[in-house]
């Protein structure tokens, strides 16, 4: 992810680790227009350097699963190829899972529009659709 991009949301989610006892593990987190990175929360300070997983959109099919149980929600990120990320946050001000999926939304729009645009000029270059000229 470029350095450039807008930082939509930053705060704490816990996600579930892959291994045998799956623990929840702390992580600072930045959801910026194209994706979210997840830091370390132990060494990710202000240091921007830090090592970051990064999960882009263009890589998600969707947010789902959300439970909710004492004051925590339970989400889980769909990656493309099928790989189910499991989170949970805190219930209070607006949760991190209306966050992503809303930007994941925006994002997959922007694409869809980008996409019908290329088309259409496409389209139009194809078939001579150009203005002809007055004799």
């Amino acid at each position: 992810m470029s350095s450039q991009n807008r930082v939509l949301k930053e705060g704490f989610l816990e996600k579930r680790s892959n291994g045998l006892l799956q623990l929840w593990k702390k992580k600072r987190c930045l959801l910026t227009d194209d994706g979210l990175r997840l830091y370390d929360w132990k060494r990710s300070g202000s240091d921007s350097s830090a090592k970051a997983k990064e999960l882009r959109f263009e890589r998600m099919a969707t947010v789902d699963c959300v439970e909710y149980k004492r004051g925590l929600v339970y989400f889980t990120v769909v990656m493309a190829g099928g790989q189910e990320i499991d989170f949970r946050c805190q219930q209070e001000g607006t949760p991190w899972n209306a966050e992503i999926a809303l930007s994941l939304v925006r994002f997959k729009n922007l694409l869809a529009v980008q996409s019908g645009r290329t088309r259409h000029l496409a389209h139009l270059g194809s078939t001579g659709e150009e203005e002809a000229p007055d004799l």
